[in-house]
């Protein structure tokens, strides 16, 4: 038996950062929405815990146990008290280290299938607590859809969408850590009283009601600064967005990824096209918002 589950990147149409707690974390307001971008990992019964990649990047994804998928494996198998003995395979869609939680993907599914294939039938609440302990935005890559992300961005509240909204994700050359971005912002927070982060009520009722000028209006996101101070070249790819009828750009979570949110489907296809003729990122590729979250693919 082979179980195969799709997952979907995401993008943060928010994403508020507070000050840096003991722990070392930050409370975030964070508010997710999945896009049809997708990883899909393949669970198959194996002597022991192993793990393969394919795809763009596959030569940078970690296939030892530090890969969120086995992380996800091992953590199944231990509360259910088994051995987690399987071959995980992991068709990669999802930029790598490009802010769009590709790895919390990976894991995501990995629980998914893994679950499946061993007949646990956990429940969600139980699936929800282990993604949480693999990181924070590993909840959020199950569930799917759209949702607010606070604590650590791992404690969600599902937000209602009102309509289908379409982006531009430009690719750049290599990666950003996400723990070297909010180092930067701690460096460039210093001597700065940094408020509570709380979710905008604009934004949320620009996804309520579907409307793209007003989202357009209201995305933000306070790790861009951070992440333009270790990746400067990202605002010629942020510029060369806008400048071919992009309503807004922004960099995807701590980056190096660049959203681009479009009118349609048409400007989708033409800031595609402007941002890889620009010269500025590696590749660029529309899609859209909001997308189912991890699901098991029928044979």
């Amino acid at each position: 038996m082979t179980v195969t589950v799709r997952v979907p990147a995401k993008v943060n149409v928010q994403l508020a950062v507070g000050a840096a707690r003991p722990d070392g974390f930050h409370d975030l307001a964070n508010v997710f929405l999945a896009v049809s971008l997708y990883d899909e990992v393949t669970a198959t019964p194996a002597e022991t815990l192993t793990v393969t990649c394919e795809g763009p990047d596959a030569d940078k994804v970690p296939l030892d146990r530090t890969n969120l998928a086995a992380r996800a494996a091992e953590l199944l198998a231990a509360r259910h008290g088994i051995s987690p003995d399987v071959h995980l395979h992991i068709a990669k869609d999802i930029p790598v280290a490009g802010g769009m939680a590709g790895g919390s993907a990976d894991g995501a599914g990995a629980l998914l299938a893994c679950d499946a294939l061993w007949g646990l039938n956990s429940s969600q609440e139980d699936l929800l607590e282990i993604c949480a302990e693999l990181g924070s935005d590993v909840p959020f890559s199950l569930v799917g859809g759209a949702a607010l992300g606070t604590g650590r961005g791992e404690k969600l509240t599902g937000l209602p969408v009102g309509g289908t909204f379409h982006w531009v994700f430009a690719i750049a050359d290599g990666g950003l850590s996400t723990p070297v971005v909010f180092g930067e912002f701690d460096r460039l927070a210093e001597g700065v009283e940094i408020p509570e982060p709380t979710a905008s009520p604009a934004l949320l009722a620009a996804l309520r009601t579907g409307d793209t000028t007003a989202l357009a209006a209201a995305l933000a996101n306070d790790l861009q600064a951070p992440a333009l101070s270790l990746r400067p070249s990202l605002a010629a790819t942020l510029a060369a967005g806008t400048e071919a009828g992009a309503l807004a750009a922004l960099v995807s979570g701590s980056g190096p990824t660049t959203a681009f949110l479009t009118k349609d489907a048409e400007a989708a296809e033409s800031v595609a096209a402007a941002l890889i003729a620009s010269g500025t990122c590696r590749t660029a590729r529309a899609a859209t918002s909001p997308a189912t979250g991890a699901t098991v693919l029928a044979d």
